[in-house]
């Protein structure tokens, strides 16, 4: 795949990166999850849908420290939702916070900063007892 500048990156509309970023951060989710070992596809399920909701993933952006450019993407992603996009099942706050951390994912994707998504990423997995349980 052809890497972008994070300039390039940065013009893609902030929705079409959380487009992008929501499946480049459930293949992550997914990929640690079935790593933990083999087992029935339906505890695999389980365990994915408690970190792929708005919920979770608005806990995990309060969280993480971005960069200036980073926090650029994210709040363009955050402010980007309009309201009749948002599942009645997600808090109109929680889902534009995860639409904001989508669109991270998205642009370090697209300009090929694995190492920095590989960081992210770690960061929210390994906060994720500390969320779940305040959930």
């Amino acid at each position: 795949m052809q890497k972008l500048s994070e300039k390039e990156a940065r013009q893609f509309s902030p929705l079409t990166l959380a487009f992008l970023g929501d499946s480049v951060y459930e293949l992550m989710i997914r990929t640690a999850i079935t790593m933990q070992g083999n087992t029935a596809v339906k505890n695999l399920h389980d365990a994915k849908i408690h970190m792929v909701c708005a919920a979770y993933q608005a806990r995990a952006a309060e969280r993480l420290q971005f960069t200036e450019a980073e926090q650029a993407v994210f709040q363009r992603g955050r402010n980007a939702v309009s309201n009749s996009a948002i599942p009645k099942s997600a808090i109109p706050a929680d889902y534009r916070k995860a639409t904001g951390l989508e669109a991270v994912f998205g642009y370090l994707h697209l300009s090929g900063n694995t190492e920095r998504l590989e960081l992210l990423f770690l960061e929210i997995w390994n906060m994720q007892e500390d969320i779940l349980n305040k959930s």
